[in-house]
């Protein structure tokens, strides 16, 4: 059968789509919209109905998390130096080689991930590490919140990208996204899921897609260096820890506008624009954006969601890559976000690298008529490591209008490498540290005269 045959045999319209297919797009999606993607007001606070979960877990679980933590990070040592060393089977080929067969550099840093996190815990060795705002922050703050986000992330997900929501969203969109950001429209879903619940669910969902072949490697590193934005319910958190609760409405649409115009301009200029269009090699590019003018594209657009759904794997198919997904993340990511994160605390609170590197800021933060520019200039560079220590140190600053544009870069330069770089690292996506690093240089040099003209213009 030819493929012109096998096309026309294909449903043109709605009324054709089988009713299975379509209960099969409709109700899964509907869990992953309402999963990942709607807010909940919850007491004083937003949230997700993923992350509702997450923090009923971590509530249940409560002081067992650090001490899952260090188990999880030793294992994955244990099983690490296995693979490599006595070669078995398992580990020859398939998802298991790529996990645990890896290179050198990976070999160490999971095993300084586990020797930091085995000092924190059972507090020994040089107080940089063990201090309760270095390898502290990492161990009773952060890796609570990873394992119980990411746990249920992995295991939910495939509700929202297996069923055919991408592609009906990315249809829908496609044109504007195209135009304004030169990028699938299914790349809006990553956004959303983002703003809503968490930017680290953007970046798993942006790593999927792009070994799914849906992004090539330029889209890839594009949508998860500009979309991975943090989610309302932790900009809620950075604005009522640095004072300025008040003015949340302002600060979101602060960080919206200012972000939205960094993603234009960045995803135009190298390094970014430089990047290969080339997809993961061994699937190849799984994406199809040419569309049946004939049909309309509400029409067009359900009839791609469909198709996805038909051929989406069965209960047994899902449950198997949760679980090669939980352990993906648990053996293989957070041994690397506690290596790289506990580093790069250490540099900003023990060393004054930071400092020095922040001294070309004064005179750009004087020029922009910020107050405290001496005492700002750090926050605005420190957030590299992690996007909360410039809260930390804007507590410091008694300016409210510092402080707010401080609270806001922090949310807009999004690339700290704590979390978000560690992933991006360890994932397949083709991005380089110093990528990474010239990115949130980029990102920082477009959204802070932004920032700065929006607090001075309309809020002070």
């Amino acid at each position: 059968m030819s493929y012109s045959q096998v096309k026309s045999e294909e449903p043109t319209s709605p009324a054709e789509i089988p009713r299975a297919h379509l209960l099969k797009f409709l109700i899964p999606s509907l869990i992953g919209v309402l999963l990942f993607l709607v807010p909940f007001q919850v007491g004083d606070s937003i949230n997700i109905g993923m992350g509702l979960m997450a923090d009923g877990l971590q509530t249940l679980l409560g002081a067992a998390l650090p001490a899952l933590a260090v188990i999880i990070l030793c294992l994955s040592v244990v099983v690490t130096l296995y693979a490599k060393l006595a070669k078995p089977a398992w580990a020859k080929s398939g998802p298991f080689h790529d996990m645990f067969d890896v290179s050198a550099i990976w070999v160490v840093m999971r095993i300084l991930g586990a020797i930091f996190v085995l000092m924190t815990f059972f507090q020994f060795g040089p107080e940089f590490v063990t201090a309760s705002f270095t390898g502290g922050v990492m161990l009773n703050d952060l890796a609570p919140v990873l394992l119980t986000f990411f746990f249920f992330a992995a295991v939910l997900l495939p509700f929202l990208v297996e069923f055919g929501f991408m592609e009906f969203i990315g249809t829908m969109v496609r044109k504007p996204f195209r135009v304004i950001f030169n990028l699938p429209g299914r790349s809006a879903i990553d956004a959303t899921a983002s703003w809503m619940g968490s930017g680290t669910v953007g970046v798993l969902i942006t790593a999927q897609q792009y070994e799914q072949g849906y992004y090539n490697g330029r889209e890839a590193s594009v949508i998860a260096t500009n979309f991975s934005v943090a989610s309302i319910a932790f900009s809620l958190l950075v604005i009522n820890f640095v004072d300025i609760n008040h003015l949340f409405v302002q600060f979101y649409f602060t960080v919206v506008v200012s972000g939205l115009i960094a993603a234009i301009i960045v995803s135009r200029i190298p390094p970014l624009s430089r990047k290969s269009d080339d997809y993961y090699e061994p699937v190849g590019c799984q994406l199809s954006e040419e569309r049946n003018e004939k049909v309309g594209l509400f029409r067009y657009s359900l009839l791609q969601a469909t198709r996805r759904a038909g051929s989406a794997p069965g209960p047994r198919e899902l449950g198997r890559i949760a679980l090669l997904n939980v352990i993906d993340i648990f053996l293989t990511l957070l041994p690397l976000v506690f290596a790289i994160g506990t580093v790069a605390l250490i540099l900003a609170e023990f060393t004054p690298l930071f400092t020095w590197l922040s001294y070309p800021m004064v005179p750009v933060l004087e020029l922009l008529r910020i107050p405290e520019a001496q005492a700002a200039a750090p926050a605005t560079l420190v957030g590299f490591a992690d996007m909360f220590l410039p809260a930390v140190l804007a507590t410091n600053i008694e300016s409210e209008l510092t402080r707010f544009v401080i609270a806001c870069l922090s949310m807009t330069q999004l690339v700290y490498m704590s979390e978000i770089g560690a992933l991006l690292l360890k994932s397949k996506i083709p991005i380089k540290f110093w990528e990474l690093a010239v990115v949130f240089l980029l990102r920082t040099a477009i959204t802070l005269p932004i920032i700065a003209f929006m607090a001075h213009t309309f809020f002070f």
